[in-house]
């Protein structure tokens, strides 16, 4: 059976919803990660309090500040973590940050949808560039051949409401800006697919399903647990390979039409 073995595992946006479960999962993993980098915009504000609570249990946990909307915030992470990691390289990063609003093709904004975007595809594309070294250190460093999320990788967290074949829920809601976000995500993690292939870093756009956050919950309830979700998740990251590539898939590892 696959497992995931990575060492060391970047996770943005990890003080709520998809991202605390992810570091809370991987943390009860008999072989968990020896290092677990849970970022966040605020990590002295109380909506971080749940995430501070996880990291004073665990010296496997270390809490960055990292704004994905703000380069010199991602460069400073950037910095630190490369410093904590002492010359190793870094084998996982999971770009979980986003932002969500419910506007409507009526009443979105330019200003709206700059701010999503912001956010949801230029801070995963500004996060990728700062962290491309330690990835490839750790790409250089494995002796697994091929490619794989314990050796080296770039998860995009993306949303099949982001697909232009398929355009889920349309008819519940439009959400145009985070749409419009979750497409480009996608196209971004094609385009870092073939530009990183030569270092054997992996990239995927996946979509976590409908999940029980705050966000999720916005405009309906919705069916998926966190628990279900990122449990099914971490199942799929053992399983990705070099035949995922540059490919979108959800959170069983089903791949999603673009």
């Amino acid at each position: 059976m696959a497992v995931l073995k990575a060492r060391s595992v970047l996770v943005t946006g990890s003080n709520r919803g998809i991202g605390l479960e992810l570091v809370r999962q991987l943390l009860e993993k008999s072989n968990r990660p020896e290092r677990i980098f849970a970022t966040c915009r605020e990590p002295e504000g109380p909506r971080a309090q749940k995430l501070k609570d996880l990291a004073a249990k665990h010296k496997e946990v270390e809490i960055v500040q990292l704004d994905t909307a703000e380069p010199s915030s991602i460069k400073s992470a950037a910095a630190r973590v490369s410093e904590q990691l002492k010359g190793t390289g870094l084998n996982l990063l999971i770009n979980n940050a986003a932002t969500l609003n419910l506007n409507t093709l009526d009443t979105e904004t330019a200003d709206g949808m700059a701010e999503v975007f912001k956010t949801n595809v230029i801070g995963p594309f500004v996060v990728g560039q700062a962290f491309l070294p330690l990835l490839r250190k750790a790409s250089q460093e494995s002796p697994q051949k091929g490619m794989s999320c314990s050796k080296a990788a770039i998860v995009n967290i993306s949303s099949e409401g982001g697909s232009i074949t398929n355009v889920l829920m349309w008819n519940m809601v439009q959400a145009l800006s985070y749409r419009c976000s979750k497409a480009a995500l996608n196209m971004l993690t094609k385009c870092q697919s073939l530009g990183y292939s030569d270092d054997k870093i992996l990239c995927v756009a996946l979509h976590p399903g409908w999940v029980q956050t705050d966000m999720g919950n916005a405009a309906a309830q919705a069916p998926l647990t966190v628990d279900q979700s990122v449990g099914a998740i971490l199942n799929t990251f053992a399983h990705l390979s070099e035949k995922d590539n540059g490919t979108f898939v959800n959170w069983e590892g089903k791949a999603i039409p673009w």
